[in-house]
């Protein structure tokens, strides 16, 4: 139950900052989160973005980013077969899927959100210094592309 009420906030508190704009957020990463737990969350949350974007089916354009998770979503990201870039220029012919993050603590728990213009992927997780495991579902949120047009 606590589960439940945990997501009903994050996910409150995430679609408030949706605008009308499709601008995506900034990428941010809480300091004290473990490589470990880090490439963790990547992984699952790749694995879970695969199933809704298609695996490898475009170009994912990251702003640069050193922190761990950063390093390890790339990482994940190039393991599902994306090609993963950051400040360089991309073929107009190719798919570029924009891609942003954000990892935050929250009561005693790890959140994180994967956002794209089409769809939001948000995920709470217990984690540890030896990794992360899912402590919520997936919370799947789509865009509607068509609006204001």
């Amino acid at each position: 139950m606590r589960s439940l009420l945990v997501i009903a906030v994050a996910v409150s508190l995430l679609s408030g900052c949706q605008t009308d704009t499709d601008a995506l957020t900034t990428s941010a990463t809480p300091p004290g989160l473990s490589a470990a737990a880090s490439s963790a969350i990547a992984g699952d949350m790749v694995s879970r973005f695969a199933e809704h974007v298609g695996q490898g089916t475009g170009t994912i354009a990251l702003k640069a980013d050193a922190s761990v998770f950063g390093q390890a979503l790339a990482a994940a990201l190039k393991g599902w077969g994306y090609a993963v870039v950051t400040d360089q220029k991309t073929d107009d012919k190719k798919t570029v899927i924009h891609l942003a993050y954000m990892i935050d603590d929250f009561e005693e728990q790890t959140l994180a959100r994967l956002s794209t213009e089409k769809v939001e992927l948000t995920r709470a997780y217990s984690t540890t210094a030896a990794g992360a495991s899912p402590a919520s579902p997936l919370s799947v949120m789509q865009r509607d592309q068509g609006r204001g047009q």
